[in-house]
């Protein structure tokens, strides 16, 4: 699997900087659920949550199913991998900057 695009991050960024949309994925995690489902886990309104589940759902982050006449929503966890392997390229990244700065500044000591 790939890293997701940086041009994507900010996206998944924002809808994970609510603390709402964590307990909903948090929620899917354990089940596919409907909005109606999720409003009665979380001190939310239905309307709300199917708000916050378009903004998860734009994002990537998760999808819909449709089971009988209801609509459920699942956490995609692929794509929240794809996230993680990107932060750890980031990292990695910084990691190796800090390491050449480092030995820079090592040698102009000597």
């Amino acid at each position: 699997m790939t890293a997701r695009p940086h041009s994507e991050l900010a996206s998944v960024f924002a809808a994970l900087s609510d603390e709402t949309r964590w307990e909903i994925l948090t929620e899917l995690g354990r089940a596919d659920l409907s909005a109606s489902s999720l409003a009665t886990r979380l001190p939310v309104s239905r309307q709300a949550i199917a708000k916050h589940l378009n903004a998860l759902q734009a994002c990537g982050l998760v999808e819909s199913v449709k089971a009988g006449r209801e609509i459920r929503y699942r956490a995609l966890g692929a794509e929240l991998d794809k996230t993680a392997r990107t932060l750890e390229q980031i990292g990695a990244e910084w990691d190796r900057r800090l390491v050449a700065i480092r030995e820079i500044a090592e040698s102009a000591d000597e």
